[in-house]
């Protein structure tokens, strides 16, 4: 894996040029696994949702032999959305011309095209990608020739479970959705340390004990970890007491954050979504355990927004003065921020593919 030299940041201009984008989205987001959304949303024959890999729209669909499968969710005529939002349907139809595909992707009819003799619908279905699940999350990747999601989350799933959480157990409880006026890189990177914690987040770490010889960092291959312990002497608003012992909060590449708060059985997870070299859309679905109380689960959720709330600012922040030219590149704390460093040199490596 390439690695970023003498703990130099990548150039400060990657930040705020569209090319750069243009080039990640052709070498990362159309080449990696990426969460789209949850199981039950597909769970019945026909059910369908709408979603986006790093801008690259894709329809996830249950066909009729309960096959989860998921396609490029542009038309092959004229190249429209064929699906917006999510339902269930016995056939995708594009309501620019009416175009229609079977669940399995495959033409199933197009208006007048009995009038052209060259017409062949079986050349013409709609472009097939890969999809898998883990647990109750469902994630895509555009690549046919990718790894399969299994082999890339490798010990992922064993962290979680560590944590003392049944993802099977876990329930659904809402989607949140946030935007941002700055890189999605930015967002990433922010996520990927605390070192800003004990300064920016004087809630979380009343709680959550961030100092450098507590709060670990494990870079893997294609994910990092945050392990952050309850504090012996905690205070704050948050009770966070409970069979889950430490706060995890870990990222998948290239653009998926899941955050496991201490206490009682939860679980957070979404991707991190350029919409333009300087703004990106964010969404988290919240998991909770089957037993959890309201009462905690209210100031967990109150806890984390005040947390996201703080993020905002620093992001926003910091893609200011990234984008003023004033200077080349900057410097990371080969420690503090060495998952930054990770996903930096995950970056570089894509981009020099």
């Amino acid at each position: 894996m390439a690695t970023v030299a003498n703990v130099r940041t990548i150039p400060f201009d990657w930040y705020a040029d569209p090319a750069v984008l243009r080039q990640e989205r052709d070498r990362i987001f159309r080449r990696t696994w990426q969460y789209a959304g949850r199981a039950d949303q597909v769970a019945a024959p026909g059910s369908f949702f709408a979603c986006e890999a790093g801008g690259i729209p894709i329809v996830v669909v249950r066909g009729r032999d309960e096959e989860l499968r998921a396609f490029l969710n542009v038309c092959r005529h004229r190249g429209s959305l064929v699906c917006e939002g999510e339902g269930r349907r016995e056939t995708l139809q594009c309501p620019y011309h009416a175009w229609t595909y079977e669940l399995d992707g495959s033409l199933r009819a197009a208006p007048r095209a009995d009038r052209e003799a060259a017409f062949d619908r079986s050349e013409l279905g709609l472009r097939p990608v890969q999809v898998d699940a883990w647990g109750p999350f469902v994630f895509v990747n555009p690549d046919p020739a990718a790894a399969p999601l299994a082999a890339t989350l490798g010990e992922l799933p064993r962290l979680v479970a560590a944590a003392g959480l049944d993802l099977g157990a876990l329930r659904f409880l809402k989607r949140v959705h946030s935007t941002y006026e700055a890189n999605w890189k930015v967002c990433c990177e922010n996520f990927l340390e605390c070192y800003h914690c004990q300064v920016a987040h004087p809630g979380f770490s009343k709680v959550v004990d961030v100092s450098a010889d507590a709060y670990v960092l494990e870079p893997s291959r294609w994910f990092s970890t945050q392990l952050g312990p309850v504090r012996e002497r905690w205070s704050g608003d948050f009770d966070p007491r409970g069979p889950v012992a430490r706060g995890q909060f870990h990222f998948f590449w290239p653009n998926a954050t899941i955050n496991v708060m201490p206490g009682h059985p939860n679980l957070s997870i979404g991707p991190v979504v350029p919409t333009g070299v300087e703004t990106t859309a964010r969404f988290l679905d919240y998991y909770v355990g089957p037993d959890v109380d309201a009462a905690w689960l209210e100031e967990m959720l109150a806890f984390d927004d005040q947390v996201g709330a703080e993020d905002v600012v620093l992001i926003e922040r910091a893609q200011k003065g990234l984008r003023s030219g004033g200077l080349e590149h900057g410097h990371l704390l080969p420690e503090s921020e060495r998952l930054i460093a990770h996903f930096q040199g995950l970056l570089v490596e894509a981009l020099a593919d």
